[in-house]
C-alpha cells in the first residue's frame, strides 16, 4: 500500500476516523474529571554515608554503597517501618479506622497490619542515582494526610534505624557484662595463687636478680667474642709472619724497620752513585756496602722481633680466652639456675596476665557497646519536609488528553483500515491496474472545458492504434 492508497482511504471514511478520535478523547476527559484527585507528598532525606561513624572510627566501604541504599528503600517499605509510621500518626487507635478494620476483615488480624498494608500500596520509595537522596513519596486523596503519612514514614524509618543498631549492642553489652563478671573472678583467683606461691617458697625480687646476672652473662659473652677475634687475628699475623715476615702488617707499621728500610735504600743509591764514578774495587765504595749489610742485618733482627711478639700475642690471646670461657660456662649456671626458680612463677604470671588481658578486652568491648546501645545518633537526616501539595498529581487532564489523542488517532486508522478490508473499493489508477492485472491507458478526469473531451479521445484512440499496432 502506497502513502496514496492510503490518504485516499483515510479520506474515505474521514467520519469513522473523527469519531473515534472524538469518542476516545471525549471518555478520557470524562473519566479524568470523574477520577477522585490525588495528591503526592515528598520527603527527601540525606543517608550520610561518607563521615566516619561517631563511634567506631569507620567509614563505610565505597563497594558496598549500591547494596547499602538498596538496603535502606528496603527499610523503608518494610512491614516494620510501615506499622511505627500507622502508630505514629494514630490511625491505629481513630474509632473511624478500626470500624473500617473490622468491616474490610471482619476483625481478622490487627488493625496495624491492615493499615500498614494500605499505607504500602500508596508509597513510592526513590533513591537518586548519582547521590544519596531517598525521596519518600505518598499519594492520597488528601493533601494534608499525604504530608503527615510520608513525614510519618520518614520519622519511623529515622526510629526503625536507630532500633536496628541500638538492639544488638544492647544485647552484645547483656552478655559482655555477665562475661566481666567471669573473668573478674579468675583475675583474682590467678593473682591469689600466685602470691601464694611466692609466699611458700619465699621468692623476692627474683626478676631483678636475674637481670643483673643476665647482663653479667651477656658481658661475659661480649668479651669472649672479642678476645676470640683478637686471638683469630694474631694467629693470622703470625701465619702470615710465618711466610712473610717482611710483608706482614706489623712490620709494614713499624717506624724503625721503615726508617732502616730507608737508609738502606738511600745508601744504595749513594753506592751506585759512586760505583759509576770510581768502580767497585774503591775503598769507599767498600765501606758503604759494609754500611749496608749493617742495616740490613739490623732491619733483618728487628724483623725477627716483631713476628716473635706476634706469637707471645697469641699466647696471651687463647689463654686469656680460656679464662672468660670458663667463667662464661660458671655464669651459664648461674643463671640456669635463677631461671629454673623464676619459671615456676612465671607460670602463675602468665595466667595472671593472659586473665587480665582478657578481662581488660572485654572491659573496653563492655563500655564501647554499652555506649553505643546508649546512642541516639544516625547517618540519617530530613533533607526536605512533606508539605500539603497545592496541585494534584493525577489525574494529569492534559497528559490524559493528549494520550487520548494519539490512542483515539491509532484506533481512528485501524477502524478506517478494518473498513477498507472488509469493503475494497477503487479509489485510485493504480488499484485498478492492481485489481486488473491490465496495463493503463487513460486517465478520464473531469472535463476542463469544451476541448477536453475532444483531446481525451483522440489521446486514447492514439493509444488504441499504438497497441494494435504493437500486437
Amino acid at each position: 500500500m502506497s502513502l496514496q492508497q492510503f490518504l485516499l482511504i483515510l479520506r474515505a471514511h474521514w467520519k469513522v476516523l473523527l469519531g473515534t478520535l472524538a469518542t476516545t478523547v471525549a471518555t478520557t476527559l470524562v473519566v479524568s474529571l470523574v477520577m477522585p484527585r490525588q495528591y503526592s507528598a515528598n520527603t527527601s532525606m540525606v543517608v550520610d554515608v561518607k563521615s566516619p561513624d561517631p563511634l567506631l572510627g569507620v567509614l563505610l566501604p565505597a563497594q558496598v554503597l549500591p547494596g547499602y541504599m538498596a538496603t535502606q528503600v528496603d527499610i523503608i517499605t518494610s512491614d516494620r517501618v510501615a506499622q511505627l509510621a500507622v502508630r505514629l500518626l494514630g490511625l491505629d487507635k481513630n474509632p473511624t479506622v478500626i470500624e473500617e478494620w473490622q468491616d474490610a476483615t471482619e476483625g481478622r488480624g490487627t488493625v496495624e497490619v491492615w493499615l500498614a498494608q494500605a499505607l504500602q500500596k500508596k508509597l513510592d520509595v526513590k533513591p537518586s542515582r548519582e547521590s544519596n537522596v531517598i525521596n519518600i513519596v505518598f499519594k492520597g486523596a488528601d493533601p494534608r494526610f499525604a504530608a503527615a503519612v510520608a513525614n510519618a514514614f520518614a520519622q519511623a524509618y529515622i526510629d526503625t534505624t536507630l532500633e536496628l543498631k541500638v538492639e544488638p549492642a544492647k544485647q552484645y553489652a547483656a552478655w559482655f557484662v555477665a562475661r566481666t563478671k567471669q573473668l573478674r573472678d579468675a583475675v583474682e583467683e590467678a593473682q591469689g595463687k600466685l602470691s601464694s606461691y611466692q609466699r611458700e617458697h619465699g621468692i623476692i625480687a627474683v626478676d631483678e636478680r636475674l637481670d643483673v646476672e643476665n647482663a653479667r652473662l651477656a658481658e661475659l659473652s661480649t668479651q669472649l667474642v672479642i678476645i676470640e677475634g683478637q686471638k683469630t687475628e694474631s694467629q693470622s699475623r703470625q701465619n702470615q709472619a710465618g711466610r712473610d715476615g717482611e710483608t706482614s702488617a706489623e712490620v709494614l707499621q713499624n717506624s724503625l724497620i721503615q726508617a732502616l728500610k730507608g737508609d738502606v735504600a738511600r745508601q744504595e743509591a749513594k753506592r751506585e752513585e759512586i760505583g759509576s764514578r770510581v768502580g767497585k774495587n774503591h775503598p769507599e765504595y767498600q765501606r758503604i756496602s759494609s754500611e749496608i749489610d749493617a742495616l740490613r742485618e739490623r732491619v733483618t733482627q728487628e724483623t725477627r722481633r716483631v713476628t716473635s711478639g706476634l706469637g707471645t700475642a697469641t699466647k696471651v690471646n687463647v689463654r686469656r680466652e680460656s679464662e672468660i670461657r670458663t667463667a662464661l660456662e660458671a655464669q651459664k649456671e648461674k643463671v640456669l639456675a635463677l631461671k629454673d626458680l623464676r619459671d615456676q612463677v612465671s607460670v602463675l604470671q602468665k595466667d595472671v596476665e593472659s586473665a587480665q588481658r582478657s578481662y581488660e578486652l572485654v572491659t573496653q568491648r563492655l563500655a564501647q557497646t554499652s555506649l553505643e546501645s546508649q546512642t541516639q545518633q544516625t547517618n540519617l537526616v530530613v533533607l526536605t519536609a512533606a508539605t500539603p501539595p497545592l496541585e494534584p498529581s493525577s489525574p494529569r487532564i492534559l497528559l490524559n488528553t493528549l494520550v487520548a489523542i494519539f490512542l483515539g488517532t491509532l484506533l481512528g486508522v485501524a477502524a478506517t483500515l478494518l473498513l477498507e478490508l472488509l469493503s475494497r473499493r477503487i479509489r485510485s489508477p493504480e488499484d485498478l491496474m492492481e485489481t486488473v492485472g491490465l496495463p493503463l491507458l487513460a486517465v478520464i478526469g473531469p472535463a476542463e472545458g469544451k476541448a477536453a473531451p475532444a483531446r481525451d479521445r483522440r489521446h486514447l484512440m492514439a493509444r488504441l492504434r499504438f497497441k494494435r499496432g504493437v500486437h
